[in-house]
């Protein structure tokens, strides 16, 4: 969108054809007349995205007035109805209502009383533990029940399972559907969740029964096995969640209201519950309520999806042209918190044929005598079961309009939380004979007794260190990482094993994409339970892998080596790594920080030369398959006093070369003559290269370097000279010894033979 367009949309930009003032909120707010600019800016055909690209940056400005006047009029030139447009207009409400309410998006909570094996999500018992990609671990039932696309304490992106059953617009997101169906248990984390908490184990599998029920839809079956297990375990939240499902699916909504309303007496900061019981209002017709809580649950959680994508569909259904012209009310907006008490100029721009007050009166006195009395309150605000059993669900039509009726509940005062709005959570419901409700106050409780055991006691006689062992390495885990297929190992060992071979050690399942992506996230539970339980154990692991890897740090002794080319100082050389040994040593070169190992030519006598040159990683480009492109570029010159053997790679100790420097004044004269003629042989003989091998030099060697004034500056001598040895086509042997060299003198001397054959062969 060019900015010339803009500027024509704005309100700026049509001040002088419409003779009014220029708005005093800048360019972007559209308020008073704004939705006579609007009906000219969507006049011509196709400027409707014109439009919708305008109110996604008035949301994004925090304009929530003016973004819903520009989808408004969006929609009403013809923009397609589609719900996902509308996703930085929710953000906006979001932000708005956190606002107003004095909010806070809430992380994943702490522990507390759950101890280090309880989900971050739920807070309750890690049934099935599942460790998603960034190292994160949560139960099976709030993945797939919430359908999250991002981690609650990273905010890192879920995998696509996840998200696109987040995205699926199902009408009751299904309760235990196979959405995270790519994830399995932790194999580990499940073992121990089964030693050290059998029962609370037990009773995880069986509200995973009633899931499976619920998916099925056998809300009848499920209703009696909830109600069976709330006896024996009454204090169980996530029962009374299902036991509230099964009660939404078969339309007893208050007495799902009575359930979620308990949950959230005991956690009310459980946004899921809220998505929930926004739920069963809005199956219940109660839309206005609905959106209050699904609003809620955003607050709470703006990562939730399942409430984001159903605050789309109620604002696309509100915003839409046939419901304006069913007399939609202006008090149909008072729940959105900006407008709420505020005259609202939005209706102006939805209906072209009328005016403001044409459409905001004629059609309320119309509608007034002919439409039905709506019901009276809402379910969550005391709604007596005579009047939810008696009123059916009303008409698309009829819903809205009592949405647009509906009183926003007030507060009581300044300090009073949104959850005694919205939810009851202090009060409780009595109904009188009468059919009026009236209050009871209720103590509230202590948080921590959510769950009748605080799982973070540990009896010591369960923990043992075998549980905690690398199938690999034999060793305790150091820097667990989990695959996908759930099975855990140390990152060194697995990614070892995936040097050779794209499949779990153990099951053997395809970890390719594992592979591609590279991230191996440590599994964050299984190292802080080690950390916790197993101190000293932990410490002497740590001491030996530093041990290992100062070892590998040492840049004399024990020195990686690379067998496979000639290599020279400064100059780059480009390698293509695909063998697993390979693979191992340049992973070990950049963990241990040194980023350098040795290159040498092979030898058919003592496996590699005597003579080589040590090479700096400056980038590493992995391929999906873990191959690798390594970008080096030259350094120190060494020779191989000894030689070895590591994990099969070679290794040497070395000693670095350097050249013997000259003193005497005559001998530097004549050194500099030497190389100024060598210098100018060279450059000629490149110049007289044919034009497409000189092209090919500079792509893969860059061009010549520039002749330098200190010829004994740096222990190598003259870049130039390893340029171009590196070019000119020599035999390998030839150009080792030219390696070896310690006198510039000397090494001068034999290019400056090797440029002369050359020259010779090209004048021929």
């Amino acid at each position: 969108m060019s900015s010339p367009a803009v500027a024509r949309a704005s309100p700026g930009g049509n001040r002088e054809a419409s003779g009014g003032p220029r708005s005093r909120n800048g360019p972007w707010e559209v308020g008073g007349g704004g939705g006579e600019r609007l009906e000219r800016a969507g006049a011509e055909p196709g400027r409707w995205e014109l439009l919708l690209r305008r109110g996604e940056l008035l949301a994004l400005g925090g304009h929530l007035k003016g973004a819903l006047e520009a989808f408004a009029a969006a929609l009403r030139r013809g923009a397609p109805a589609r719900p996902e447009r509308l996703g930085s207009l929710v953000d906006c409400l979001v932000f708005s209502y956190r606002l107003r309410h004095g909010l806070r998006w809430s992380a994943a909570p702490a522990a507390g009383a759950a101890g280090l094996l309880s989900c971050l999500s739920c807070r309750g018992f890690l049934s099935e533990p599942v460790t998603v990609p960034c190292g994160h671990s949560y139960c099976r039932r709030c993945l797939r029940r919430e359908l999250r696309a991002r981690c609650r304490l990273c905010r890192d992106r879920l995998p696509p399972a996840a998200a696109a059953a987040a995205s699926e617009g199902t009408p009751r997101p299904p309760p235990l559907a196979a959405a995270i169906a790519d994830f399995r248990t932790s194999v580990v984390l499940n073992h121990l969740a089964e030693k050290w908490f059998p029962g609370q184990r037990e009773r995880a599998r069986a509200a995973g029964r009633l899931g499976e029920l619920l998916h099925e839809g056998r809300y009848r079956e499920a209703l009696a096995a909830a109600c069976d297990a709330l006896r024996a375990e009454p204090s169980d939240l996530t029962l009374k969640i299902y036991r509230a499902e099964s009660y939404a699916g078969l339309q007893e909504f208050k007495a799902a209201l009575e359930d979620l309303n308990a949950v959230l007496f005991q956690l009310p900061n459980w946004p899921e519950v809220y998505f929930r019981k926004g739920k069963v209002l809005q199956d219940a017709g109660f839309l206005g309520d609905a959106l209050q809580l699904f609003l809620q649950c955003l607050a709470l959680d703006e990562d939730f999806a399942p409430a984001k994508l159903q605050v789309e569909k109620i604002l696309c259904d509100l915003l839409s042209p046939e419901n304006v012209r069913e007399g939609l009310k202006e008090s149909s907006w008072s729940s959105l918190p900006c407008i709420k008490n505020k005259p609202l100029g939005f209706l102006s721009v939805m209906e072209q044929p009328h005016s403001p007050a044409e459409l905001g009166l004629k059609q309320t006195e119309e509608r007034a005598e002919d439409a039905p009395e709506p019901v009276k309150g809402s379910l969550n605000r005391t709604q007596s079961a005579q009047a939810i059993s008696a009123a059916a669900v009303p008409a698309r039509e009829e819903g809205l309009k009592r949405v647009c009726s509906e009183p926003l509940l007030s507060a009581q005062g300044k300090g009073v939380l949104l959850k005694r709005k919205l939810s009851l959570l202090e009060q409780d419901v009595i109904i009188n004979e009468d059919g009026r409700n009236k209050l009871k106050k209720q103590e509230s409780p202590n948080e921590d007794c959510m769950f009748s055991i605080a799982y973070g006691d540990i009896p010591e006689e369960l923990i043992d260190v075998s549980d905690f062992e690398c199938s690999l390495c034999m060793r305790l885990f150091f820097e667990p990482v989990t695959t996908p297929c759930g099975h855990s190992f140390c990152k060194n060992c697995l990614e070892r094993c995936l040097d050779h071979a794209p499949y779990c050690p153990l099951c053997k399942e395809s970890l390719k994409e594992y592979l591609a992506d590279r991230r191996y996230c440590v599994t964050q539970l299984l190292e802080e339970l080690i950390v916790k339980y197993l101190p000293d154990e932990l410490s002497e692991r740590k001491k030996i892998y530093d041990e290992e890897t100062a070892e590998l740090s040492h840049l004399t002794k024990n020195v990686p080596i690379f067998v496979c080319t000639m290599a020279y100082p400064t100059v780059p050389c480009p390698l293509h790594v695909f063998e697993p040994r390979y693979r191992l040593m340049i992973r070990r070169s950049i963990q241990t920080g040194t980023k350098q190992f040795g290159m040498c030519v092979s030898d058919t006598q003592n496996s590699f030369a005597d003579y080589g040159c040590m090479l700096q990683i400056r980038n590493v480009h992995f391929l999906p398959d873990g191959r690798s492109v390594v970008d080096t570029v030259g350094g120190k010159r060494f020779r191989v006093l000894k030689r070895g053997m590591k994990d099969g790679y070679c290794t040497a100790d070395i000693e670095y070369l350097e050249d013997v420097k000259i003193e005497n004044g005559d001998e530097i004269r004549s050194l500099r003559e030497l190389h100024d003629s060598v210098y100018s042989q060279a450059c000629s003989w490149f110049q007289n290269l044919r034009d497409r091998f000189r092209s090919q030099i500079l792509q893969h060697f860059g061009s010549m370097p520039e002749r330098e004034e200190n010829l004994q500056a740096t222990p190598n001598g003259p870049a130039w000279c390893w340029w171009l040895l590196a070019v000119l086509p020599v035999d390998p042997r030839y150009q080792l010894s030219v390696l070896s060299m310690k006198s510039l003198e000397e090494r001068l001397t034999k290019i400056q033979r090797i440029l002369t054959y050359f020259s010779r062969e090209q004048s021929k």
